[in-house]
């Protein structure tokens, strides 16, 4: 690959998502995920495999594990553990690679679930008490101490981990600040961020949450500051269904993002946001000078902390994924030919949506 690929080279992960529960004690109001506890029927490992059996044929590599939170004190907690880890091991089993996110668990079960996770992650959001007078005052588990706790201990269990930032819940650009400091502090330690989202807050139909997310121009500084405060060696992530303007989607490049996290058929944290096709979304970067590739949901340098099993794992689709070669950033069939391609507008390609 050469040096210019590579800096044109930007990342997705092949991705479908099991809910154990939608369940949650947690109540944000900005949420389009939960149901009340006792509120949904649990996904029986028996559906997951009829559904993972389906995807064995497409190009599926990440199952991401997410689910709503069962309270710590619940009896129904560790029935809702052993469920998380009965799925993450079928994924296994049929060849995928697993990762979780399912909130705040202590370090007896983060260490249970490593063993058939390939990478886990979980949300900081913000770190400002503020908001647990407002969108966190129903959500104990958001309290930003026990998040950054959590982050700890991901780092002490060199476990391979994806966080990041709510971005438009009514947070300042010194909350950002503060958010990211606090991340790059724990990868400095621990070397075990992968990767962070930048997440901008979009109204959903279940929510109670109405306020006014960030702008485009708010989005693309969040990348900027994000970028000049996190390490080099920790990616960016923005999810391109969530950002409305294809003209933001290529700033918030420009400005240092490099990945567009797990594109699968479904957001089920925003579902009223569907991605768009990857051949469609490929082919309009594509026009605009970036090579859109397959990544694992486990960056190389976390390879050395998985047990071997896993290792075993990851080292087939790494072989697999790199005998596929990157598609040309340029003269692409689709592209018009009358600008320079920095310059080309979705609606020059198939259209945003």
């Amino acid at each position: 690959m050469t040096e210019r690929s590579m800096k044109n080279r930007i990342t997705y992960s092949p991705a479908f998502t099991l809910v154990p529960t939608y369940e949650c004690f947690n109540r944000c109001d900005y949420c389009n995920f939960r149901v009340d506890p006792g509120g949904d029927q649990w996904l029986s490992v028996e559906v997951a495999r009829d559904r993972l059996l389906t995807l064995q044929a497409q190009e599926v590599i990440e199952i991401l594990i997410l689910s709503g939170e069962v309270h710590p004190q619940s009896p129904r907690r560790p029935a809702w553990l052993d469920r998380i880890y009965d799925l993450c091991a079928l994924a296994l089993d049929l060849g995928f690679l697993p990762h979780s996110n399912v909130g705040i668990l202590n370090e007896a079960e983060m260490a249970r679930l490593k063993a058939v996770n390939v990478s886990m992650g979980l949300m900081v959001e913000q770190v400002t008490p503020r908001l647990q007078q407002t969108r966190h005052r129903h959500a104990p588990s958001k309290d930003p101490a026990t998040r950054l706790h959590h982050l700890e201990t991901a780092g002490r269990l060199r476990i391979p981990f994806t966080t990041g930032l709510l971005l438009g819940i009514g947070e300042t650009e010194a909350d950002w600040r503060e958010t990211l400091a606090a991340i790059a502090t724990s990868h400095q330690r621990w070397g075990h961020i992968q990767e962070v989202i930048l997440q901008p807050y979009n109204p959903g139909s279940q929510d109670t949450f109405r306020g006014l997310g960030i702008s485009d121009d708010q989005m693309v500084r969040a990348v900027t500051v994000a970028r000049d405060i996190l390490p080099p060696d920790v990616q960016l992530q923005i999810p391109p269904n969530l950002i409305q303007a294809p003209e933001t989607l290529l700033a918030c490049l420009d400005a240092g993002a490099r990945d567009l996290g797990g594109i699968g058929p479904i957001d089920e944290v925003n579902p009223d946001y569907r991605h768009q096709q990857i051949d469609r979304l490929r082919e309009f970067l594509a026009c605009n000078g970036w090579q859109l590739t397959r990544r694992l949901p486990i960056y190389p340098q976390g390879d050395r902390w998985l047990p071997a099993a896993l290792q075993a794992a990851v080292n087939r689709w790494r072989g697999a994924i790199a005998d596929t070669p990157l598609p040309s950033p340029s003269h692409h069939p689709h592209c018009p030919e009358t600008r320079p391609p920095a310059t080309l507008e979705i609606a020059d390609v198939l259209g945003w949506l």
